[in-house]
């Protein structure tokens, strides 16, 4: 039996090597376009955040002899141009046009409400849509500023000269923020980032599980129908049961190499970007060790198993390979809905998410980047996930043995 899958698998390998559509989604996307992608994304973010804080950025100010003070506060701090553009009106106009970043409306009354020690409202115009912006950041330090400076003035004026009974003052009350993440230092670091963008990870090692799986599946199936090379495939002195194992093990084969090509991509080029990085940052990345990431791996050998059996199945029942290939491109937005579950909020992992295929890896997933894995529960989500895949395995032999499912017309 084994020797008979043995040669089925082999055979099929085979074709699956010699098809370059294949090769490009088990091999070439992880390998090499997801840490190039992954890299370019860290390098344009990092460097649109550096050139966001230091670039000039050209303003226009109105209203500037009713409060003097803050155009000062602007002409003596560095990475900022002052640009005549005609009235507030032009405001919205000169900002699409890229003539100016921002600009500052000041009303007429600024002088007398300050004067009689009322609160002013000035008016900052900016594009607030790109969200590397720091233009209103940038823009708020000197406006506070100024306004601390006028603040202090008037409170010497009363006989508070010393800054702490002047904070004493407008702040006889402050709360001194401690979180439970900040206490436990890197580790709590790595709970609060894990947190936050642990639960995207899954999407790109189930994703590149399921795809690295699809296409020798649809190729094995539909693909030798559409050939005509079925028939003689099933001339074979085997049971059928054999030849769908072994076409079985081939899209397992590619999906389980895709899916740790991608996982083995990811912790190499956090390994490289990680020299970039300073501080808790990097402590956090640092801390994630080979054996999470190992443990990630495991995790996605049955879920490949479970994609294989999915996509075999649907491949058998196709009559061409264009009809697979339509069957199969829904299935994909199926399979992501799951791991989504896992970034909703309320959704932690349990007993019960343990049991839900796909779902459980995300959150498993998760768990492993935080640091915080139960890992006693992680026999339930491999012991679950095997048990499905077999189940679906059981399926796709049985469909595999139906006349009217291998030719239907």
């Amino acid at each position: 039996m084994l020797h008979n899958i043995l040669i089925v698998y082999l055979k099929e390998m085979k074709e699956v090597l010699r098809d370059r559509k294949s090769l490009i989604f088990m091999l070439l996307l992880p390998t090499i376009i997801l840490p190039v992608v992954m890299s370019l994304a860290i390098t344009f973010v990092t460097r649109a955040e550096k050139k966001s804080r230091s670039e000039t950025l050209a303003f226009a100010i109105f209203g500037v002899e009713h409060l003097p003070e803050l155009a000062e506060g602007f002409d003596q701090e560095k990475g900022f141009h002052k640009v005549e553009i005609g009235t507030p009106n032009d405001i919205e106009s000169a900002i699409a046009a890229g003539k100016i970043e921002f600009a500052i409306v000041i009303p007429d009354v600024a002088r007398q409400r300050i004067a009689d020690g009322n609160q002013v409202a000035v008016r900052l115009c900016y594009d607030d849509v790109s969200v590397t912006s720091k233009v209103k950041e940038r823009a708020g330090k000197i406006i506070r500023k100024v306004s601390d400076g006028i603040r202090s003035n008037r409170l010497a004026g009363l006989g508070l000269d010393s800054p702490r009974q002047q904070q004493g003052l407008l702040n006889p009350i402050v709360v001194e923020e401690r979180g439970a993440a900040e206490m436990r230092g890197v580790r709590g670091m790595r709970e609060m980032l894990g947190e936050r963008l642990g639960g995207m990870l899954p999407y790109l090692f189930i994703i590149f599980c399921f795809v690295g799986a699809m296409s020798p599946a649809i190729d094995l199936g539909a693909g030798e129908k559409e050939r005509g090379t079925l028939e003689t495939l099933l001339l074979a002195p085997i049971p059928r049961s054999q030849l769908v194992l072994g076409k079985f093990l081939v899209i397992a084969t590619t999906g389980i190499t895709s899916a740790l090509l991608s996982v083995s991509s990811i912790g190499l080029t956090l390994a490289v970007k990680v020299e970039a990085l300073t501080g808790e940052l990097r402590q956090v990345i640092e801390s994630v060790s080979v054996l999470d990431l190992a443990l990630i791996a495991a995790m996605l050998i049955p879920t490949a198993a479970i994609f294989a059996s999915l996509l075999l199945s649907i491949s058998i029942y196709a009559r061409t390979f264009r009809e697979a290939s339509t069957y199969c491109g829904p299935l994909n937005l199926v399979v992501l809905f799951p791991a989504f579950i896992a970034v909703l909020p309320g959704v932690e992992l349990n007993w019960v998410w343990a049991m839900v295929p796909i779902t459980n890896i995300s959150l498993a997933t998760k768990e492993l980047v935080k640091g915080t894995m139960d890992y006693p529960m992680l026999i339930a989500i491999l012991g679950s996930s095997i048990v499905i895949a077999a189940g679906l395995l059981f399926f796709c032999t049985k469909w595999f043995e139906r006349e009217a499912v291998l030719f239907r017309q």
